[in-house]
């Protein structure tokens, strides 16, 4: 394959960093090694449960499981075992998500979960503590800053308290690494007994509202990779890919580039140890299987875990069962043929309606459990050899991938081996940029992205079929109707969550209405100027992190204050939990949205039979 030319291209390294001056990178890893001197892994009831220095140890030993027959609770206090320390000795781990606003309730769930499951004869390994995305701003700062629906804890003493609570290793998976706040939650973290720490993925595409200065965000991730790679304990740097850019990009073999591109950033520049998960967008039981298989052979450091599929969770909890099965099952023949040291994740069946209650928690696990129990005589059945060749390709692309972005970025004065300049270069270009100039498939202009891909995935192409879908509802002459009114629509989400933008950005292309895109997570002020700027005659926001009605409100007032009057759609997760509630439960906040003057839209055929209205209104 011909080299690309990044300079053809027209990437240059003035767009990218044009600070005059960037922080030292050798300075910001001395200041975060000189930190571990005094903050350590503090004491936990997992670790002194089990007898380990760390969950990636209790990884290595349940993984070696199927060769010596012995689990790491053989040794552990008698006050801490239970039934199924006695048998069903397996190399898979469970993970479970908690993370309620409430502290007190959160600690009730570290407890009951882990007590309920334990007298059902069954273990829960790992908590995925839900952290509020507000906790990614300075401790400092917080209070002023918009707040979603999670967890917030307001002191290292609050963490501490949390994983105290069960012998259960805590994972810390949000809202830590990556943030404005990497340092001061990672040192909390660490001191409460966390030694599975994330999320370097979100570093990549998440952008705190309000908060302007990447450049301090980044300089904060690396001061805590450094304070996490210099204890004296394996530290597990964990990366939620379909929070990252893997989740972005069209071609799957671009996701293991990206986790060879962490690995080289984390691992190698820094000397940490990254660990990934995956789950959450893998529809396709070949294709999650194969990636499975892939990461196998690109990294030797446990996974955190494997999230569950949710994108295929819909308001049926019958339904969901089924959902849930059929990812969980995949996943349970994965763990028994190529233990990973992922713990697999059961997603309870009501997650796409609330969230989920401690109970519903406990039925999703025991389910898992008895799946487990019941999937043996099923892995005879499933023709391995098809998975191992889909990886072999994910493996050989995702190399080339990691290669191009290297070399293209040195091409243009890049210093790959700084992680601050390299980090930060990463983050501004951005994952579909990055597929578009480097991406491993041969180039060729009728594919997404101008790139045929080595192994397409799944999620994207489930959007644009949704989106076409969703047009092909709308009759002939419904269409040309939207098409003839030649509409500009702004389009952006309140927060990381982007599938809800990507497919109404389908949607509306489809439909021949130009888009004026005006980013992930982006502030009411940068809506309000994007919309004015492109002439847009409406403005789309896609919302899902317990927002929605804050965020309406400022870009009202913002839109007010610039003298901007188009209607407004708004879709997602249209809840918030109010400002005066003694509740930690989000309500729906969709008649003070409708109050607002906002176009609510629960489907998507809600903003297309308002569209409609608007083109004929146009037409006439």
């Amino acid at each position: 394959m011909t080299k690309l030319s990044v300079v053809d291209a027209c990437l240059d390294r003035a767009q990218i960093l044009p600070e005059p001056e960037l922080p030292d990178a050798s300075e910001l890893l001395a200041e975060g090694r000189r930190l571990a001197r005094t903050v350590t892994v503090g004491p936990c009831p997992f670790l002194t449960a089990y007898r380990v220095q760390s969950e990636s140890a209790y990884k290595r030993q349940r993984a070696a499981e199927g060769a010596d027959g012995r689990h790491p609770a053989d040794d552990a206090p008698s006050e801490w075992r239970h039934p199924a320390d006695a048998d069903g000795k397996h190399p898979i781990m469970l993970h479970a998500q908690i993370g309620y606003r409430s502290l007190a309730k959160t600690q009730r769930a570290y407890c009951k979960i882990y007590e309920q499951l334990a007298t059902a004869g069954y273990r829960v390994d790992r908590y995925g503590i839900c952290l509020d995305w507000s906790m990614g701003y300075p401790a400092a700062q917080r209070a002023h800053m918009p707040r979603g629906t999670g967890l917030i804890l307001e002191s290292p003493e609050d963490f501490a308290a949390l994983t105290r609570s069960a012998p259960v290793a805590p994972h810390f998976g949000d809202f830590v690494i990556g943030t404005p706040a990497a340092v001061e939650n990672t040192a909390a973290a660490l001191a409460a007994g966390a030694t599975s720490i994330g999320n370097i993925g979100q570093y990549f595409t998440f952008r705190m509202p309000r908060w302007g200065d990447d450049v301090g965000t980044t300089a904060e991730t690396v001061k805590a990779l450094a304070l996490c790679a210099a204890q004296p304990v394996e530290i597990l740097i964990h990366s939620n890919l379909d929070d990252g850019f893997a989740a972005l990009f069209c071609d799957l073999a671009c996701g293991i580039g990206a986790v060879l591109i962490e690995r080289y950033i984390v691992d190698e520049l820094i000397g940490g140890h990254v660990s990934h998960c995956y789950g959450h967008t893998f529809s396709d039981p070949l294709t999650r299987l194969a990636f499975q298989r892939a990461l196998a052979r690109v990294t030797e450091t446990p996974g955190t875990m494997v999230y569950g599929n949710t994108t295929i969770f819909g308001a049926s909890e019958v339904e969901n069962y089924a959902n849930l099965a059929s990812y969980l099952l995949v996943d349970i023949v994965a763990q028994h043929t190529r233990p990973t040291g992922h713990a697999l994740n059961p997603v309870p069946v009501s997650e796409a309606m609330h969230i989920p209650e401690i109970d519903e928690v406990v039925d999703a696990h025991i389910f898992a459990n008895r799946l487990i129990q019941r999937a043996e005589g099923y892995e005879p059945l499933f023709e391995l050899q098809a998975a191992e060749r889909i990886a072999d390709r994910l493996v050989e692309g995702g190399r080339r991938f990691k290669v191009r972005v290297l070399d293209g970025l040195a091409e243009i004065g890049i210093d790959t081996a700084n992680p601050l300049e390299l980090l930060l270069a990463l983050r501004r270009i951005g994952a579909k940029r990055l597929e578009e100039l480097f991406g491993p498939g041969e180039l060729r202009e009728d594919q997404p992205r101008q790139r045929t891909p080595v192994v397409r995935a799944t999620t994207i192409a489930a959007l644009e079929a949704a989106g076409e879908g969703e047009v092909a509802s709308l009759t002939r002459p419904d269409q040309e109707q939207i098409r003839r009114a030649g509409f500009t629509a702004c389009v952006t989400c309140t927060d990381v969550h982007e599938y809800g933008k990507i497919l109404i950005e389908t949607v509306l292309r489809q439909l021949g209405v130009e888009v004026a895109d005006a980013g992930v997570s982006a502030d009411p002020e940068q809506v309000a100027s994007r919309a004015r700027a492109a002439g847009a005659d409406f403005i789309a926001v896609s919302t899902y992190s317990g927002v929605a009605l804050y965020y309406l409100q400022a870009l009202r007032q913002e839109m007010a204050r610039i003298g901007l009057d188009v209607p407004i759609f708004i879709g997602g997760k249209l809840n918030q939990i109010p400002d005066d509630s003694p509740s930690s439960v989000p309500v729906d906040v969709t008649d003070q949205l409708q109050a607002l003057g906002a176009v609510v839209c629960h489907r998507v055929e809600d903003m297309l039979e308002r569209l409609l209205e608007m083109a004929q209104e146009r037409n006439e």
